[in-house]
């Protein structure tokens, strides 16, 4: 395992996360995330990464680390309400980082981080009541995650985050623009995540796969439409790639994101034994430039290919009869894209998604209706 550098604290390039523990890809054994974590830190993982939203995560984890909890980073994140929105307050902040040192057995969390993009609170009064905590020897550093790049700027220039957490992978490529450039210019470590794309970049999920019911990937933007398609390509460029290095499509992918400026760590998710190997198997060897170059001339020509098939695909989402089986899946599909197109910002979707998701919990006889009626809003805001 290789090892990164940041503030003087080091940190292995490959983190675990326990995403997986809050139910989105199916229901888990959380005896197996105990495993996984003991032998991850047994091949040389330091980082941990939960949220005090997934499910019993940080229970599990602080469990699984107490052998060795000296020798790792307890990271966990605080952001979403009791009121089912963002809530960056000083007292939610507070209230819940008593709650995660408990959880996770500890007296002190290595590495505290904003969930959430909370508008109604001010970045000034965040940041002051994370500077508190750290203070009060409550938590080592503080991070930001899931924040437009507005809000992460007056975060990096009001307080003194550690790292900031984004997606990033070679099917999720966004953040190279809106977000690393910032963090290089005020020296804050980008601790990456779904760096194999939720599983598209192993190369096993193919055209037809079936997932598991409550699986989020069945929604998920990434895996529909021309979107999947695209991602079909970039696997087979990662495949042809890992080919010649001797590694999986999935090590070519995660050595592609350590390879991007800025980058402290890449977190994974693996299920099994097996698959932490895997990804431990990007640690180590470094893609060469010449073959990042070509990477990258490949990722042009497919992003305008993608872009162009997005704008066409839209349109008929948003203006035509919705299909009852897809309709929640299309409709978000097409707030991604917009984003995606620059046809609309992150903070104008945002409302819209609350009420897609909200809507799943709707009897069978509204949601067409509340469906309906989000198109239409769509269809007046953004053709």
């Amino acid at each position: 395992m290789n090892y990164r550098t940041h503030d003087g604290e080091k940190i292995s390039e490959i983190g675990l996360g326990g995403y997986a523990l809050s139910g989105v890809y199916g229901k888990k054994d959380p005896r197996q995330f105990t495993g996984i974590v003991q032998g991850a830190y047994e091949r040389g993982v330091n980082f941990f990464d939960v949220a005090d939203i997934y499910g019993p995560a940080e229970q599990i984890l602080g469990q699984a680390v107490a052998p060795f909890r000296q020798k790792v980073w307890l990271a966990t994140k605080v952001g979403w309400g009791s009121q089912g929105k963002p809530d960056c307050s000083p007292e939610h902040i507070r209230v819940s980082c008593e709650q995660s040192l408990k959880n996770m057995r500890t007296d002190t969390i290595d590495l505290y981080q904003i969930h959430f993009n909370d508008p109604d609170t001010p970045v000034e009064v965040t940041v002051g009541a994370l500077e508190k905590l750290k203070a009060a020897g409550k938590i080592r550093h503080y991070g930001i995650g899931h924040v437009p790049p507005n809000r992460l700027e007056a975060f990096f220039t009001l307080g003194q985050p550690f790292s900031e957490m984004t997606e990033l992978s070679a099917v999720a490529r966004s953040a190279r623009q809106r977000v690393l450039p910032l963090c290089l210019a005020h020296r804050v470590g980008v601790i990456a995540f779904s760096v194999t794309g939720r599983g598209l970049l192993t190369g096993k999920i193919l055209q037809g796969h079936v997932f598991e019911q409550g699986d989020l990937r069945l929604m998920d933007p990434l895996f529909q439409r021309e979107r999947f398609v695209s991602g079909l390509r970039v696997v087979e460029q990662f495949r042809v790639l890992g080919q010649k290095y001797g590694k999986t499509p999935a090590q070519a992918a995660i050595a592609w994101v350590l390879a991007q400026p800025g980058i402290l760590c890449a977190l994974t998710g693996p299920s099994t034994i097996s698959h932490l190997e895997e990804n431990l198997g990007a640690s180590g060897w470094a893609i060469s430039p010449p073959d990042l170059d070509e990477l990258d001339k490949f990722f042009q020509v497919e992003e305008q290919r993608l872009g162009e098939e997005q704008k066409q695909s839209i349109r008929p989402i948003l203006s035509q009869d919705l299909d009852p089986e897809r309709a929640l899946t299309d409709l978000v599909y097409a707030l991604e894209t917009l984003v995606e197109t620059g046809g609309a910002t992150e903070e104008q979707v945002m409302p819209t998604l609350g009420r897609l998701l909200g809507a799943r919990e709707l009897p069978a006889a509204d949601l067409q209706a509340e469906l309906i009626s989000i198109q239409a809003d769509l269809r007046k805001r953004f053709l």
